[in-house]
C-alpha cells in the first residue's frame, strides 16, 4: 500500500481545520499524489460532526498530541519515542506504524497550536475516545520511568481543552502512579466514601471505561481500553480487602 493510499484510507475529518493544516505541512513531498488531487478532502463541510470517531482520525490525533507531550519537558527522550512506535506497531502492525511515523516526523518538527487542535478534537471526537487519548498520553509520559510535572501540566492543559473533567483526569492520572489513595482516585471518590458509595462508584467507572465504549475505533484500540477497565477492577478489589466487604 502506498503512503498516499494509506493517508486517504486512514484520515477523515482530521483533514479539516488546524489539524488539516498540520497534516498538510507534515505530508509535504512524502505523499505521492497529495498535490495532484488523489487524496480528497471534504471541503464542503470539514467540521461535520461524526456520530462516532473513526480509527484514522483517532490515529492522527494521537500523533499530534503525542508530539506535544514528548516535547513538554524541553527534550525528546528516545524511550518516549520508542513507546509511541511500539504502541503503534502493536495496534496497527509494522507497515501501518511505519507510515504513521513518516507523518510523525513531519508533525514533530512543527510548533503545534495546542488549544486549536484540542478544540477541533473535542468538537469531532466522542467522550470515550477522548478518555482513551488521555490514557495513551500518560503512557507516553511514563515511558521513561517517571512522569515529570512539565508533562503532567501539558496533559492537564490538553485534557482541559478536550473537555475532560478534573475527576476523569485525576482518575486516569492515578493509573500511572503508586500512592495510598490511588484506588479512591481511580474510582473518583474520597477516602471518606461509604461501602455503598464505593460499590456505586465501581459500577459507574466500570461502565465509563468498558472496552465496548471504544469498539468503534477498531480492535487495535481495545488493549488500551481493557487496561483502564482492569485498573478500575483492581482499585475496587483493593478497597474490598482494605474495608473488608
Amino acid at each position: 500500500m502506498s503512503f498516499s493510499k494509506w493517508i486517504g484510507a486512514a484520515i477523515g475529518w482530521s483533514l479539516g481545520g488546524p489539524i488539516g493544516a498540520i497534516l498538510g505541512m507534515a505530508l509535504g513531498s512524502v505523499v505521492d499524489g497529495f498535490s495532484n488531487g488523489s487524496i480528497k478532502v471534504d471541503t464542503q463541510n470539514p467540521y461535520a460532526r461524526r456520530s462516532q470517531t473513526k480509527s484514522g482520525d483517532f490515529e492522527v490525533s494521537l500523533l499530534i498530541l503525542s508530539s506535544i507531550v514528548i516535547k513538554a519537558d524541553g527534550k525528546q527522550d528516545q524511550r518516549e519515542l520508542d513507546f509511541v512506535r511500539q504502541q503503534f506497531v502493536g495496534m496497527y502492525g509494522k507497515e501501518r506504524a511505519n507510515h504513521a511515523f513518516k507523518l510523525f516526523k513531519g508533525i514533530n518538527k512543527q510548533d503545534i497550536p495546542t488549544r486549536q487542535v484540542c478544540l477541533q478534537i473535542r468538537q469531532m471526537m466522542d467522550h470515550p475516545s477522548r478518555l482513551q487519548l488521555l490514557h495513551f498520553l500518560f503512557g507516553i509520559a511514563k515511558a521513561d520511568g517517571i512522569v515529570l510535572e512539565s508533562e503532567v501540566s501539558s496533559i492537564q492543559t490538553i485534557a482541559n481543552y478536550l473537555g475532560i473533567s478534573h475527576a476523569d483526569f485525576e482518575s486516569i492520572k492515578a493509573m500511572f502512579y503508586n500512592s495510598s489513595d490511588n484506588a479512591y482516585k481511580i474510582l473518583e471518590i474520597t477516602k471518606e466514601a461509604t461501602v455503598a458509595e464505593i460499590k456505586a462508584a465501581y459500577r459507574k467507572m466500570a461502565k465509563k471505561y468498558h472496552p465496548d465504549k471504544v469498539v468503534h475505533l477498531g480492535k487495535e484500540h481495545q488493549q488500551g481500553a481493557e487496561e483502564k477497565f482492569r485498573q478500575v477492577q483492581a482499585a475496587y478489589e483493593q478497597l474490598q480487602k482494605e474495608r473488608g466487604f
